[in-house]
Protein backbone atom coordinates (compact mmCIF):
# COMPACT_ATOMS: atom_id res chain seq x y z
CA UNK A 1 0.00 0.00 0.00
CA UNK A 2 2.56 2.21 0.79
CA UNK A 3 4.17 1.78 -2.59
CA UNK A 4 0.86 2.99 -4.74
CA UNK A 5 0.91 6.11 -2.05
CA UNK A 6 4.22 7.08 -2.99
CA UNK A 7 3.37 6.41 -7.23
CA UNK A 8 0.78 8.42 -6.43
CA UNK A 9 1.81 11.56 -4.75
CA UNK A 10 5.33 10.89 -7.00
CA UNK A 11 4.00 10.53 -10.39
CA UNK A 12 0.46 10.37 -10.80
CA UNK A 13 -1.13 13.88 -9.56
CA UNK A 14 1.51 16.15 -10.66
CA UNK A 15 1.39 14.73 -14.28
CA UNK A 16 -1.92 14.97 -13.85
CA UNK A 17 -2.35 18.45 -12.38
CA UNK A 18 0.35 19.49 -14.75
CA UNK A 19 -1.75 18.02 -18.12
CA UNK A 20 -4.95 19.83 -16.34
CA UNK A 21 -3.47 23.48 -16.20
CA UNK A 22 -1.53 23.04 -19.08
CA UNK A 23 -5.03 21.71 -21.57
CA UNK A 24 -6.14 24.87 -22.02
CA UNK A 25 -3.12 25.93 -24.34
CA UNK A 26 -3.20 25.10 -27.97
CA UNK A 27 -1.39 22.63 -29.50
CA UNK A 28 1.68 24.65 -31.04
CA UNK A 29 4.86 24.63 -31.19
CA UNK A 30 5.41 26.60 -27.96
CA UNK A 31 2.72 24.94 -25.93
CA UNK A 32 3.76 21.31 -26.81
CA UNK A 33 7.59 22.22 -25.86
CA UNK A 34 6.75 23.83 -22.05
CA UNK A 35 3.59 20.49 -21.39
CA UNK A 36 6.53 18.12 -22.26
CA UNK A 37 9.66 20.29 -20.37
CA UNK A 38 7.37 20.07 -17.60
CA UNK A 39 5.80 16.71 -17.40
CA UNK A 40 9.72 15.62 -18.43
CA UNK A 41 10.39 16.42 -14.56
CA UNK A 42 8.37 13.13 -13.42
CA UNK A 43 9.38 10.86 -15.94
CA UNK A 44 12.02 8.96 -14.91
CA UNK A 45 15.45 9.77 -16.61
CA UNK A 46 14.22 13.01 -17.54
CA UNK A 47 14.33 13.15 -21.12
CA UNK A 48 15.58 16.59 -23.15
CA UNK A 49 13.01 17.54 -26.10
CA UNK A 50 9.79 16.13 -24.76
CA UNK A 51 6.96 17.58 -26.42
CA UNK A 52 3.47 16.34 -25.63
CA UNK A 53 -0.16 17.08 -26.98
CA UNK A 54 -3.01 17.86 -24.78
CA UNK A 55 -4.87 15.25 -24.05
CA UNK A 56 -1.86 12.82 -23.80
CA UNK A 57 -2.69 9.49 -20.89
CA UNK A 58 0.32 8.02 -19.41
CA UNK A 59 0.09 4.83 -17.02
CA UNK A 60 2.45 3.32 -15.11
CA UNK A 61 4.98 6.24 -15.13
CA UNK A 62 7.76 4.80 -12.85
CA UNK A 63 8.01 2.15 -16.06
CA UNK A 64 8.19 4.63 -18.77
CA UNK A 65 11.62 5.01 -20.47
CA UNK A 66 11.58 8.13 -22.78
CA UNK A 67 14.59 9.01 -25.09
CA UNK A 68 15.66 12.54 -26.11
CA UNK A 69 13.31 14.57 -29.14
CA UNK A 70 10.18 12.37 -28.64
CA UNK A 71 6.85 13.94 -29.56
CA UNK A 72 3.54 12.11 -28.26
CA UNK A 73 0.45 13.99 -30.01
CA UNK A 74 -2.82 14.74 -28.75
CA UNK A 75 -4.88 12.50 -27.59
CA UNK A 76 -1.91 9.37 -27.26
CA UNK A 77 -2.69 6.67 -24.90
CA UNK A 78 0.39 4.94 -23.57
CA UNK A 79 0.13 2.33 -20.58
CA UNK A 80 3.33 1.32 -19.17
CA UNK A 81 2.32 -0.86 -16.22
CA UNK A 82 4.46 -3.42 -17.95
CA UNK A 83 7.26 -1.63 -19.28
CA UNK A 84 7.09 0.59 -22.65
CA UNK A 85 11.01 1.75 -23.70
CA UNK A 86 10.56 4.63 -26.46
CA UNK A 87 14.00 5.21 -27.72
CA UNK A 88 14.95 8.62 -29.07
CA UNK A 89 13.67 10.98 -31.82
CA UNK A 90 10.29 8.59 -31.80
CA UNK A 91 7.28 10.50 -33.30
CA UNK A 92 4.03 9.09 -32.16
CA UNK A 93 1.00 10.45 -33.84
CA UNK A 94 -2.58 11.33 -32.24
CA UNK A 95 -4.67 8.92 -30.75
CA UNK A 96 -2.37 6.25 -30.66
CA UNK A 97 -1.83 3.58 -28.64
CA UNK A 98 0.75 1.86 -27.22
CA UNK A 99 -0.15 -0.75 -23.91
CA UNK A 100 2.48 -3.42 -22.36
CA UNK A 101 -0.73 -5.51 -20.73
CA UNK A 102 -3.04 -7.92 -21.68
CA UNK A 103 -6.02 -9.31 -20.44
CA UNK A 104 -6.73 -13.03 -20.09
CA UNK A 105 -10.02 -15.32 -19.68
CA UNK A 106 -10.78 -17.43 -17.01
CA UNK A 107 -14.01 -19.58 -17.18
CA UNK A 108 -14.86 -17.75 -20.43
CA UNK A 109 -14.97 -14.43 -18.80
CA UNK A 110 -12.54 -11.54 -19.16
CA UNK A 111 -13.78 -10.06 -16.14
CA UNK A 112 -12.54 -13.17 -14.07
CA UNK A 113 -9.12 -13.37 -15.90
CA UNK A 114 -6.10 -11.28 -14.59
CA UNK A 115 -3.96 -8.82 -16.40
CA UNK A 116 -0.55 -10.32 -18.13
CA UNK A 117 2.64 -7.90 -18.85
CA UNK A 118 5.21 -7.60 -20.98
CA UNK A 119 7.53 -4.51 -21.99
CA UNK A 120 7.08 -2.87 -25.15
CA UNK A 121 9.92 -0.77 -27.20
CA UNK A 122 10.04 1.60 -30.00
CA UNK A 123 13.38 1.98 -31.26
CA UNK A 124 14.97 5.16 -32.34
CA UNK A 125 13.46 7.33 -35.36
CA UNK A 126 10.39 5.40 -35.62
CA UNK A 127 6.98 7.27 -36.56
CA UNK A 128 4.00 5.32 -35.28
CA UNK A 129 0.52 7.53 -37.39
CA UNK A 130 -2.42 8.09 -36.30
CA UNK A 131 -4.92 5.70 -34.52
CA UNK A 132 -2.27 2.91 -34.35
CA UNK A 133 -1.77 0.35 -31.77
CA UNK A 134 1.37 -1.14 -30.61
CA UNK A 135 0.54 -4.64 -28.01
CA UNK A 136 1.97 -5.56 -25.42
CA UNK A 137 5.27 -7.79 -25.82
CA UNK A 138 6.20 -6.24 -28.69
CA UNK A 139 9.42 -4.60 -30.22
CA UNK A 140 9.30 -1.95 -33.25
CA UNK A 141 12.48 -1.67 -34.76
CA UNK A 142 14.43 1.74 -35.34
CA UNK A 143 13.90 4.06 -38.33
CA UNK A 144 9.86 1.98 -38.79
CA UNK A 145 6.72 3.24 -39.90
CA UNK A 146 3.54 1.86 -38.40
CA UNK A 147 0.48 3.45 -40.51
CA UNK A 148 -2.47 5.23 -39.04
CA UNK A 149 -4.72 2.57 -37.95
CA UNK A 150 -2.34 -0.58 -37.78
CA UNK A 151 -2.45 -3.09 -35.27
CA UNK A 152 1.06 -4.54 -34.19
CA UNK A 153 0.85 -7.74 -32.86
CA UNK A 154 4.61 -8.97 -33.77
CA UNK A 155 8.09 -7.70 -33.52
CA UNK A 156 9.05 -5.72 -36.35
CA UNK A 157 12.79 -4.92 -37.92
CA UNK A 158 14.53 -2.25 -38.59
CA UNK A 159 13.80 0.41 -42.04
CA UNK A 160 10.60 -1.13 -42.62
CA UNK A 161 6.75 0.07 -43.37
CA UNK A 162 3.86 -2.20 -41.61
CA UNK A 163 0.39 -1.39 -41.96
CA UNK A 164 -3.48 -3.21 -41.49
CA UNK A 165 -5.17 -5.44 -38.67
CA UNK A 166 -2.79 -7.12 -38.05
CA UNK A 167 0.10 -5.13 -39.57
CA UNK A 168 2.49 -6.84 -41.69
CA UNK A 169 5.69 -5.97 -43.80
CA UNK A 170 5.11 -3.59 -46.59
CA UNK A 171 8.21 -2.45 -47.71
CA UNK A 172 11.43 -1.01 -46.82
CA UNK A 173 11.77 2.37 -45.65
CA UNK A 174 13.41 4.88 -48.92
CA UNK A 175 12.67 1.76 -51.07
CA UNK A 176 8.84 1.71 -51.46
CA UNK A 177 7.78 1.71 -55.00
CA UNK A 178 3.92 2.58 -53.61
Amino acid sequence: MKSYVEDQLRYVLPVWFLMLITGFLPDNRYSIRVRGWLISFFIPGRPKGLTLGRDVTLLGIKNLSVGDNVYLAKGVWVNALGGVEIASEVMVAPYAVIVSTKHTFKDGSVYRGKSTFSEVSIGSGSWIAAGATISSGVSVGSGCIVAANSLITRDCDDNMIYMGVPAKLVCKVNRCDR
